[in-house]
């Protein structure tokens, strides 16, 4: 079995996170309001598609990082359970993907809170919208500020992700409220009926639309990435994963609806949607902050999601880089704080390459697609193999007690939740591939796309290699 990294003479990371800080840190991570535009722009299909998502993906996710963060406890989450499922080589592989996703979706994150904070200022602000050096700035700043709070250690940075949090649910609340008031006043802008709730899937914009919306579920595995800095974890991962579920999902289902009972969905805009409807609303019943103040807590809630992804990804590296298949100086911490510093600059260094080179020849609104696609094809890799560790390992476990069993329904119950939210996976990976309709060089969007991610996953298995060779040359009994 393996373990984690934190022994004997290795770094040891500090144990600062509990129930709330977890459950917060969850939301932050998991729920991101552009989703809601992005959904309603489909129609009240939608609906059904958070359910299916919710049942395919997101449920089967929740009993796999439930299971596997107790039978392979440690920091590095996803990266220790694959290699203990399947060996070094896909274990690596999965944290690489891991780690390299995040490289893409904090400029995609980034990009949207910079399109949304314009919203704050009106339409003078808003004059900036399509100016490539406004965005640039703003998401430098912000990529690097989250970077050097997670310098500083979780005990600061986690009060930003909270923070972003409490924002994310309070803006959630506030989208409920206008909706039911719109439907109050004025009846809906979008009428739900049991006809067009159902989804055609004979169409392939379908699949592509499900595929975005289960990369909305994605976040679970993150937290579980800090598990050698949460506070008894046997105890408060359960408890916070449960009433994480419970609440993203709610946030999502009733957020989507409330956006297409304030505005048609044929006028919601994939960047602004949120604080466009409540700006419409706001301006029928004579209360015209409502959108620059959703806006606001859009950002903010944005920001304490970067932050969460910035400071848990950092994790993946410093494990992998004292197992010595990345650089070692990725393992190391902060003599003062306690935290992966290298990884943490190495991160920042690497995503402001990658905004740099997004931004480059395409438009705000292609760049920002662009981004969402490669995210989905490299992030939700790794979940492939969460799915199937699953099974595999309760298999393994199967006979022998030990004192794990933390998923209900048993072998045959694991196999079917795993292999239902593997299948869903595959899916949105394989729709993440397809050009949007109206893209204005489909061959170009696929390179970048499909070519991007294959040449990063490419570059993950020149370092193993490169660790393995040098492994193979130690003495024997030499620690790695």
């Amino acid at each position: 079995m393996a373990t984690a990294p934190a022994e004997k003479n290795e770094p040891s990371l500090r144990r600062v996170l509990g129930t709330r800080d977890l459950v917060l840190f969850n939301i932050a991570a998991i729920v991101a309001l552009r989703w809601l535009s992005m959904a309603a722009q489909v129609g009240p299909s939608s609906l059904l598609l958070w359910l299916l998502g919710l049942v395919g993906f997101f449920i089967p996710l929740a009993l796999a990082v439930l299971e596997l963060s107790s039978r392979v406890p440690g920091e590095g989450g996803l990266y220790l359970w694959s290699k203990t499922a399947f060996g070094d080589m896909h274990g690596f592989i999965a944290g690489w993907t891991y780690w390299v996703s995040n490289l893409v979706y904090f400029p995609f994150a980034l990009l949207f809170s910079a399109g949304i904070f314009l919203h704050v200022g009106g339409d003078r602000w808003l004059a900036h919208a399509g100016d490539s050096s406004y965005h640039l700035a703003y998401c430098l700043t912000v990529l690097w500020a989250a970077t050097g709070l997670g310098i500083l250690g979780l005990e600061r940075a986690k009060w930003l992700q909270n923070i972003g949090g409490i924002a994310t649910w309070s803006a959630a609340a506030l989208i409920l409220a206008a909706g039911a008031l719109a439907a109050y006043r004025f009846g809906p802008a979008t009428t739900i009926t049991t006809a067009n709730v159902s989804p055609d899937f004979g169409k392939l914009a379908t699949f592509s639309t499900f595929a975005t919306m289960a990369l909305a579920f994605q976040g679970l595995e993150l937290g579980l990435i800090l598990g050698g800095e949460i506070k008894d974890p046997r105890r408060q991962i359960p408890r916070a994963t449960l009433i994480s579920c419970v609440v993203i999902a709610a946030i999502y289902i009733a957020g989507t609806a409330s956006l297409l009972i304030a505005l048609p969905a044929s006028t919601i805009d994939i960047i602004a949607g949120i604080p466009q409807a409540l700006a419409a609303i706001g301006e029928r019943i004579g209360l015209p902050m409502f959108g620059p103040l959703t806006a606001a807590l859009v950002t903010v809630g944005t920001i304490g999601s970067i932050s969460a992804w910035i400071t848990g990804t950092a994790r993946l590296p410093f494990v992998v880089g004292v197992d010595r298949y990345l650089p070692a100086a990725l393992g190391r911490l902060h003599p003062r704080h306690g935290t992966p510093h290298v990884a943490l600059l190495t991160q920042g260094i690497l995503t402001s390459l990658v905004l740099a080179a997004a931004l480059s020849g395409s438009s705000i609104h292609e760049a920002y697609i662009i981004l969402v696609d490669m995210t989905a094809i490299m992030s939700l890799l790794p979940l492939l193999y969460i799915l199937l560790a699953f099974p595999l390992l309760r298999r393994r476990a199967a006979g022998r007690n030990d004192g794990v069993n933390l998923s209900p329904g048993g072998t045959l119950g694991c196999w079917l939740a795993g292999l239902t939210g593997f299948a869903v996976t595959l899916l949105a990976i394989v729709t993440s591939m397809i050009p949007p309709a109206n893209s204005s060089n489909p061959g170009l969007f696929l390179l970048k796309v499909v070519g991007g991610s294959v040449l990063l996953i490419g570059i993950g298995l020149m370092f193993y290699r490169h660790g393995q060779r040098r492994a193979d040359t130690l003495p024997a009994g030499a620690s790695r």
